[in-house]
């Protein structure tokens, strides 16, 4: 019987290579600026556009998709790694080390990471896409700990499991080759969730003004939207569109992956 293939990932596949083709592939820079094409409507010639001071809508919106989703990347695969280690490590061990391990959980989760953006962001003279993303990695590894965490309680007691500490396999063995393949499924979910919130909130300190100095994000593009709604309302149509588009391919994509895992890959 022939497997279907998912179409969760086509979104951000096309996504992807959408962006890439016209970062890497069309010449010019996000942040020139046109002044006699202030405001424009999309023309033939330009199809999204300009914003404020004439900024080229396309290459723009192009440029902060494309940075928002590596820096994305980079946060969730570090929250995935890290999370997801610690908790099967300590939900295998359990006891106090898994008790302080929850609580350290239950501290970061506590504090929105969006109010530890803008109190550390405040303080750095010029905030950079490197702060952005070392702050949400503080905080990014607590969902995947709690979450790997809660299905290692339900593993450690499976017989598979009792059969390696009997066969004499060591801790770190049976943590990374019986129990964090079993629980990959669920963990992967909150891979696209975490991704999807780094995005929402880079966007989010770019437009009260806390985001990269070169301004080539979707918080600004926000923001010139905003500004500029009534009399050129397609930039903020180009600038919400942005961010549903990154944010729901990659939930979609999220999806995708827990039932490939689920399946076998």
């Amino acid at each position: 019987m022939k497997r279907r293939r998912p179409l969760e990932f086509l979104p951000l596949a096309l996504l992807v290579v959408c962006v890439s083709g016209i970062v890497f592939g069309v010449g010019g820079e996000p942040a020139r600026l046109h002044l006699s094409q202030s405001w424009s409507a999309p023309s033939s010639e330009h199809w999204l556009g300009f914003g404020d001071a004439g900024v080229d809508l396309g290459l723009l919106a192009a440029h902060a998709t494309f940075r928002a989703l590596v820096l994305a990347a980079i946060v969730a695969c570090f929250g995935f790694v890290t999370g997801t280690a610690l908790g099967a490590s300590t939900g295998l061990r359990g006891g106090a080390v898994e008790r302080w391990t929850l609580r350290a959980c239950d501290l970061v989760q506590s504090f929105p990471t969006f109010l530890l953006a803008l109190a550390v962001l405040s303080a750095v003279r010029v905030p950079s896409r490197t702060h952005i993303g070392v702050v949400f990695c503080i905080s990014a590894w607590a969902p995947f700990a709690r979450l790997a965490l809660a299905q290692t309680r339900t593993l450690r007691e499976s017989q598979f499991v009792e059969a390696a500490r009997a066969l004499g396999s060591s801790s770190f063995r049976v943590v990374f080759r019986h129990v964090v393949p079993n629980l990959l499924g669920p963990v992967a979910v909150q891979l696209g969730t975490a991704a999807a919130g780094v995005v929402i909130g880079e966007t989010a300190l770019g437009f009260v003004g806390l985001g990269p100095p070169d301004g080539v994000s979707l918080g600004s593009l926000l923001e010139q939207g905003t500004l500029g709604m009534l009399r050129a309302p397609h930039v903020l149509a180009v600038g919400a569109l942005s961010v549903l588009c990154v944010s729901g391919s990659l939930q979609l994509a999220s999806e995708g992956l827990r039932r490939r895992i689920n399946q076998g890959l």
